[in-house]
């Protein structure tokens, strides 16, 4: 559930990306595209009750990991990040995570495809920069 199969060696990972839904489809197939060898991306398929413990077995995998993040496709004050933001941080007690994702917005969708796009193209490149 937790664990990132594609990743380089554990040792190598250097930056870790927590996740929920379809963005981790999203986000595994740029890594493969453009070629980056220092992300692991973690699917968190169960929010609730969060398993906490599995999380930080998981995260515990990458020693060398440096920059973790919580991605998500929706605006930043929707979507899982509030649950998230409330009821994992207290335990990650070695770990900074922070949240990439749309600005706040007050609907969950901008309402133009093509506006959708560039903020998805956006979301992506701040999660998986180009090495």
């Amino acid at each position: 559930m937790l664990r990132d199969t594609a990743a380089p060696a554990p040792e190598a990972v250097k930056r870790v990306l927590l996740c929920s839904g379809k963005v981790y489809y999203d986000l595994f197939q740029a890594r493969q595209e453009r070629g980056v060898t220092d992300t692991a991306i973690l699917r968190i398929e169960q929010l609730y009750p969060l398993p906490v413990e599995e999380i930080r077995a998981a995260l515990a995998q990458y020693p060398n990991a440096e920059d973790f993040a919580w991605v998500q496709e929706e605006p930043a004050n929707q979507g899982a990040w509030s649950f998230v933001a409330l009821n994992l941080l207290e335990h990650l007690t070695d770990v900074r995570l922070r949240r990439i994702s749309r600005p706040a917005a007050a609907a969950p969708a901008v309402g133009s495809a093509k506006t959708h796009e560039v903020e998805q193209t956006a979301l992506i490149e701040a999660a998986l920069p180009r090495p």
